[in-house]
């Protein structure tokens, strides 16, 4: 499957301003989801924890470059594979020092029929079990393709929270028991195939009502965002951790306005369009994560 995009990337410290510091300052590409790409609960595009991963690196002089321009709201981990495999992907790719992978969730919960409105889920085990299945090998080609295109980078492979926190609790079980058996994947391919798996399900288990506000979506709030990216540093780096302070103002673009900025790019004389460099490249809309 062939998908053309236009990569969205952005020079945020010079190289020589950051010659102090001990550690080389990092190539950080986003790989993934629309968790990834930073997706609201208002079905909008804003900072996700990639972004504020990337923004807590520049503040500590450690990031040079950033980009989630292989992030896409709706991917399932075969689509994460058929992207990382692009000669796109892999010039982008070619320079990472760091790359965060969320690929898995889409898989499992299309499948899942959740109704608001009577707080109740449905899904079929058969399916559910196959679906689980490509995770597992998909995540190990991802990881591989991954390794392969950016040999110096440092790979991440972040975990999900429970998406449906507002419907009964006699609904939770079965899909719960599926997202467990989706992270135990997603953290045996990440530690079988040398990458490093970040379990986030606990930080958010205690306010996920507040932290994924709106029942009729699974994506969560900044704050949920802020939560995920401290459970990257907690593996990363434990010294870095981002205060509820340090969230940028909220700035969503919707959908729309990002594929018409895109085609206003891709047609004007300049190199970007004001307002659109910090967002995802965006050619197609697919629901779920």
């Amino acid at each position: 499957m062939k998908k053309w995009f236009v990569i969205i990337v952005f020079l945020l410290l010079p190289f020589s301003a950051l010659s102090v510091e001990a550690k080389s300052p990092e190539v950080y590409i986003a790989i993934g989801d629309s968790l990834a790409a930073g997706q609201t609960p208002n079905r909008e595009i804003d900072a996700g924890y990639a972004d504020l991963i990337a923004e807590e690196l520049k503040r500590s002089r450690q990031l040079a470059f950033y980009s989630k321009g292989l992030a896409f709201p709706g991917f399932t981990t075969a689509d994460v594979l058929s992207t990382v495999q692009s000669e796109e992907a892999k010039e982008l790719l070619k320079n990472a020092t760091l790359v965060t992978i969320s690929a898995g969730a889409n898989d499992l919960l299309r499948l899942v029929k959740a109704n608001p409105a009577n707080g109740s889920l449905a899904y079929k085990q058969i399916q559910a079990d196959f679906a689980l299945n490509n995770v597992r090998k998909n995540m190990a080609e991802i990881i591989k393709e991954v390794k392969e295109a950016a040999p110096k980078a440092k790979i991440y492979v972040m975990g999900y929270y429970f998406a449906y926190p507002h419907v009964h609790e006699t609904q939770k079980h079965g899909v719960q028991q599926e997202l467990n058996l989706l992270h135990s994947i997603l953290k045996t391919q990440a530690e079988s195939n040398g990458a490093v798996y970040v379990s986030v399900e606990e930080a958010f288990a205690s306010q996920a009502k507040e932290l994924i506000p709106n029942p009729a979506d699974v994506h969560p709030s900044m704050e949920g965002y802020r939560i995920m990216a401290n459970a990257f540093f907690t593996q990363y780096n434990k010294r870095l951790q981002i205060r509820p302070n340090e969230l940028p103002t909220p700035n969503p673009l919707s959908f729309e306005e990002i594929i018409n900025g895109q085609k206003e790019a891709a047609t004007s004389p300049v190199s970007r369009v004001e307002g659109l460099e910090n967002y995802l490249s965006l050619t197609e809309l697919k629901p779920y994560i």
